[in-house]
């Protein structure tokens, strides 16, 4: 039985990504600190709510002592002091809310990009091969500084805009009720006129967001395609497709201004200072002329601006909200991937042969890439897999690094699952080469080095020579020392000679290629295929072969179709067998250079 760290993990097997993180659970960290910064703007708003009423309390000491009434000095001075106390509450608790949030901010950053990082380890490396980097750096960057604003600032500003509006209208209605209704006329029609300003709510602003990811993409395809499409007399056609997005986009934002536009222009203007002070001035006016006395109206004069007045701070504090949702969305949906899981208690494999036995797998529940899959890998031999485009080659050869776990079956190096290994260890045990292998914007001998950090000068320059890339990286303005992208630029064919280096180096004595020489021309052909007869000594080597010449001399090839082993054998067995090998090598055709050729390494 095996114990596996990652306790969250479905059992199914399903290579999907489950339900993404929401918004909450992604502020958890934060919601503590949070809590504290609302209290203290709670109190902060209070406070300076205070000097407006120690503004009318001092009117009403000091305006009898143009009656010639005696003016109450020490209760003057008291509430002066309590005006000068309540300001320097409110700036202190200000002060250490915007601390508070904006290191709270920072620390949720730093945790959200830790978490990613340490989830990317757990990731299949599948996924990678299905994902744009640029996803990873938007969520990573550009969504976890979009959170920012929330947490720094409209959270407290939210809670000041609803704790404003609360105190007052509690004080107007303890001194002048209908001032107090008069004061908050403008509020409810600012509101009101807001819900008419956002229209159809969250449905107006994905289709905004849609929208813009369309014309986003229309550009990329524009920017990226317009060599091609000028070579080949296409500039009109793909120039009107992005013309065509930017006038949709152009259609829908006048439909949606022209239902917004003059909700939202009405909306500034009810919650306005002049409009509020202009209401409750006739109020006040009319309430005197009836006979209330002057004071009793002053408070609604004094404090009636500020219940309408944050409804401008709430209308941008929700489309903040809006923003980080769907920012924390793309945040969840990568740490809410599905993790491959570590055995608790790691076992080592015992040699190099690889065993698949009854392999299926499943890309979707729909989707069958494997089906039953068979196959032993001896060590020191060279096993080729064919078959067309979708047959499972490229995915039956991810399994046995554990870019996927099947759903059924089990893959075993020297005996041992590789569920069961590490992944520190099967990767020491397990190297690749791809055709479209990455390469770092380092120096040459630093992604030679890449698997072995430590490894000498010479070792790395005799890997490079048994490549076949020793000479040109000499050529290079400082050798090995040459940064790629910088002062080395290297063909497709030597840039797959260096991550054969690459794998030379490393050792791993189970060994993946596919298409090595998919990039190279012939002259790079020859060259991989002698650095390829290299990396065949003593290892159990997997080709995964388009150009069927090369691989020829394979000891075993198996031909896939439909997911299925529908052919085991070697070159000329197979020929006579005149089965789906035979039809394969009868379409591709003899290779001219096929006498020259080691046969991807093997004998």
């Amino acid at each position: 039985m095996v114990v596996y760290a990652v306790a969250d993990v479905r059992e199914d097997g399903d290579v999907g990504e489950p339900h993404r993180l929401g918004l909450s659970r992604l502020l958890n960290p934060a919601k503590p600190a949070l809590v504290v910064a609302v209290g203290l703007t709670a109190a902060a708003t209070l406070a300076g709510v205070v000097p407006f009423i120690g503004v009318v309390e001092l009117a009403r000491i000091l305006l009898p002592s143009a009656e010639g009434r005696p003016v109450d000095g020490d209760r003057a001075w008291t509430v002066v002091w309590i005006i000068v106390a309540a300001l320097v509450v409110r700036v202190l608790s200000q002060f250490a809310a915007l601390t508070i949030t904006h290191l709270a901010d920072a620390a949720l950053g730093a945790s959200l990009r830790r978490r990613l990082v340490a989830h990317l380890r757990l990731v299949p490396l599948g996924w990678f091969g299905a994902n744009a980097s640029g996803r990873v750096k938007k969520a990573a960057q550009d969504d976890v500084s979009t959170m920012h604003n929330l947490v720094a600032h409209s959270i407290t500003d939210t809670a000041a805009a609803i704790v404003l509006p609360l105190a007052t209208m509690t004080y107007l209605l303890a001194v002048e009720w209908r001032m107090a209704v008069v004061a908050v006329v403008p509020l409810v029609v600012a509101v009101a006129l807001y819900v008419v300003a956002v229209g159809g709510g969250m449905e107006f602003y994905r289709r905004y967001d849609a929208s813009l990811a369309e014309i986003n993409a229309a550009t990329v395809e524009y920017a990226s395609g317009v060599a091609v499409v000028k070579a080949f007399g296409e500039v009109g056609r793909a120039h009107s497709g992005f013309a065509e997005a930017c006038e949709r986009f152009l259609v829908f934002f006048r439909a949606w201004m022209r239902q917004a536009g003059v909700a939202g222009v009405l909306m500034e203007i009810a919650s306005s200072p002049p409009v509020a002070l202009a209401l409750l001035a006739l109020a006040g006016v009319a309430l005197v002329s009836g006979g209330t006395p002057f004071l009793d109206i002053l408070p609604g004069l004094v404090l009636g601006l500020g219940v309408s007045a944050p409804v401008m701070a709430l209308g941008y504090s929700f489309q903040d909200i809006r923003e980080a949702r769907e920012a924390a969305g793309h945040v969840g949906e990568i740490l809410a991937i599905k993790a491959i899981p570590e055995p608790l208690e790691p076992s080592t494999p015992a040699g190099s042969v690889v065993d698949i036995e009854g392999v299926t797998f499943r890309y979707e529940p729909d989707a069958l890439a494997l089906d039953a899959v068979a196959l032993r890998l001896e060590p020191g031999t060279v096993t080729a897999l064919v078959g067309a485009s979708g047959s499972g080659k490229s995915t039956l050869a991810r399994l046995i690094p554990r870019f996927y776990d099947p759903q059924q079956g089990r893959v075993a190096i020297g005996g041992v699952p590789v569920d069961q290994v590490g992944s520190a260890s099967l990767y020491r045990h397990v190297g690749f080469v791809f055709q479209d292998d990455y390469l770092l914007r380092a120096s040459l001998h630093d992604n030679i080095a890449l698997g072995r950090p430590d490894a000498t000068r010479e070792a790395v320059r005799a890997a490079a020579a048994a490549a076949q890339i020793d000479q040109r990286i000499n050529e290079l303005p400082r050798g090995y020392d040459s940064v790629l992208g910088q002062d080395a630029v290297l063909s497709g064919g030597e840039r797959q000679r260096v991550a054969i280096a690459r794998a030379l180096l490393a050792d791993s004595p189970v060994l993946i290629l596919d298409e090595a020489t998919a990039f190279a021309d012939p002259d790079s052909e020859v060259a991989i295929q002698r650095a390829l007869a290299e990396l065949v000594k003593g290892r159990t080597l997997l080709v995964i072969a388009h150009r069927l010449h090369t691989i020829r001399h394979a000891d075993q090839i198996v031909v896939l179709a439909a997911g299925r082993v529908v052919e085991t054998g070697r070159h000329e067995e197979l020929l006579a067998a005149d089965g789906e090998y035979s039809r394969l090598w009868r379409a591709t055709g003899a290779h001219p250079y096929a006498d020259t050729q080691t046969g991807g390494g093997a004998r």
